[in-house]
């Protein structure tokens, strides 16, 4: 009998990200491999766990629509977020300037912030990364933690599994 023996460890360069054909701009995710593909939700994933990890990522234009004019199809979006094991929205944007509401929408900054504060009372973690390249540093670490995870439960079982024989 033939048995597969699991690396000791897990490194970002075998790890394959899909990105969403919907992502407008996508960050860069490197070290990590990526694909262009369609999920079900969010903006990034992983190839190997589609149903565990969902990641929306929206820049600050982005979120004050998904906030203002779009919230009906956001909250959806959003429903469908809370069914994964590992989700987050990544918000390129800080506190400060939601806070400050210098912008140029119908939405207010304490609108802004109770759809900030709601979708964490709701389990849906919210990480705002100021700019387009923190969100690809974090979304990268972020999918890579996921996976690093779940490679290592599998390890683990895999071992509980050899001593049981």
């Amino acid at each position: 009998m033939t048995r597969s023996v699991l690396r000791a460890e897990l490194r970002p360069e075998q790890v394959i990200a899909i990105v969403d054909t919907r992502e407008q701009l996508p960050v860069c995710l490197s070290p990590m491999r990526s694909e262009i593909g369609t999920l079900a939700t969010g903006d990034y994933g992983l190839k190997a766990l589609p149903h565990v990890v969902a990641i929306e990522r929206k820049s600050e234009t982005d979120f004050l629509a998904c906030v203002g004019v779009e919230r009906e199809r956001f909250d959806r979006e959003v429903l469908r977020l809370l069914a994964y094991p590992v989700r987050a929205i990544v918000i390129e944007s800080t506190w400060k300037r939601i806070e400050a509401g210098n912008w140029r929408s119908k939405v207010t900054s304490a609108a802004a912030m109770g759809s900030l504060v709601g979708w964490a009372a709701m389990g849906l973690p919210v990480f705002m990364v100021d700019t387009h390249e923190r969100a690809g540093q974090f979304i990268s670490r972020l999918l890579f933690i996921a996976a690093r995870r779940r490679w290592r439960e599998l390890r683990a079982l895999a071992e509980v599994g050899k001593d049981a024989q």
